[in-house]
This record gives structure tokens, C-alpha cells and sequence, in this order.
């Protein structure tokens, strides 16, 4: 079975509407947080940026949380604006439903495949692994990777998941021998 691993290059941009420009895309940048105190209460924002006006905004990652219920690591994370804890956060599907935004992961990702994978015996199994949530679409995910039309893909491979609709998790399929 030959491994296929699909790969964030860079976090997706937010698709967000600005409040000045009324532009619909906005960007983390270099990622950073702000940390409100009010008492033995936390507010924790993500700082994004308008890509249009450069307007900064915030998404609301933490409202009103005791600082107690706070892992002393992820509090260290927030004041130094950890990259790792930034892309966690903005992935994470509860941050997006409660800020009403969607990631556009458009030239976010990129699909790394073995580079002498045709001198396997057909039929080849193939496993796609995601490293992180990207959605893309089977069939245009692996016409990529072969190299083909999507109409030539979709008539080469065998696989028990539906191909037109958007996934992030893994799946194998199985590409047939060309006419």
C-alpha cells in the first residue's frame, strides 16, 4: 500500500467580511493572541487581519474563563503566542462556528506522493493520510496525484467513500491498470 500524505504549508485564510472594506478574506499573519484579565477572569482573542484595508480584528477564543480552569502550559502559549497553539486554535471547528467564519484553505495545502510509485505491480492500493483537517474533494485530490483528468481518475480507481463531497479524513482507494 503506498502512502499519500496531504500537508498544510500554511494556514488558511479566514473567510471573514471586514467591517471597514467589507472584504470577505482575512489572515492570522505571524499569529498572534491577546490576554485580557478582569479580576480572576480571562478573555482571550486571535488577532487576524483584513488582507484588502489591513483593519485588525478579533476572534474570540476564550470569554469570561477563570484563569484556573487555564493548563499553565496553554496560558504560557497565549502570552507568547505560541505558532503551534495559534494553528491549533484556528482550526479547531468550535472557534470558527462561535466567531460565524470558514477557513479558505485554497494554496494552503500540497499532496506529497512517492515518486516511483508506477513501477508497482496493478492493481496499486493507495492510503491518503491528512496531517492536519484539510478539506478537498477525493476525486480532484487524487486526479492530482496521478496525474489525470478527473474523468480518467474517476474511471481508474475503486474506493468505498463518495468522491465529490469534501473530507479530511483518511481513505484508501485502489487504481486500476489504463487501456
Amino acid at each position: 500500500m503506498l502512502p499519500w500524505v496531504v500537508r498544510r504549508t500554511r494556514l488558511p485564510l479566514l473567510s471573514l467580511r471586514c467591517v471597514d472594506c467589507r472584504s470577505e478574506s482575512a489572515t492570522t499573519g505571524e499569529g498572534r493572541f491577546r490576554v485580557n484579565a478582569s479580576g480572576k477572569l480571562l478573555d482571550v482573542w486571535l488577532l487576524v487581519r483584513c488582507v484588502s484595508c489591513d483593519r485588525t480584528s478579533k476572534l474570540t477564543v476564550h470569554e469570561r474563563a477563570p484563569v484556573r480552569s487555564f493548563d499553565p502550559a496553554e496560558l504560557h502559549g497565549y502570552r507568547v503566542n505560541d505558532p503551534g497553539l495559534v494553528a491549533s486554535r484556528l482550526l479547531d471547528p468550535l472557534l470558527a462556528r462561535r466567531n460565524r467564519l470558514t477557513l479558505d484553505w485554497t494554496g494552503a495545502w500540497r499532496l506529497d506522493t512517492p515518486s516511483a510509485w508506477l513501477d508497482e505491480a496493478w492493481p496499486v492500493q493507495v492510503e491518503v493520510l491528512f496531517e492536519d483537517p484539510v478539506p478537498v474533494r477525493p476525486e480532484r485530490l487524487i486526479a492530482q496525484g496521478l496525474g489525470l483528468s478527473r474523468n480518467e481518475a474517476l474511471r481508474r480507481i475503486k474506493c468505498d467513500i463518495p468522491l465529490r463531497r469534501p473530507t479530511s479524513a483518511g481513505f484508501t482507494f485502489t487504481v486500476m491498470a489504463g487501456d
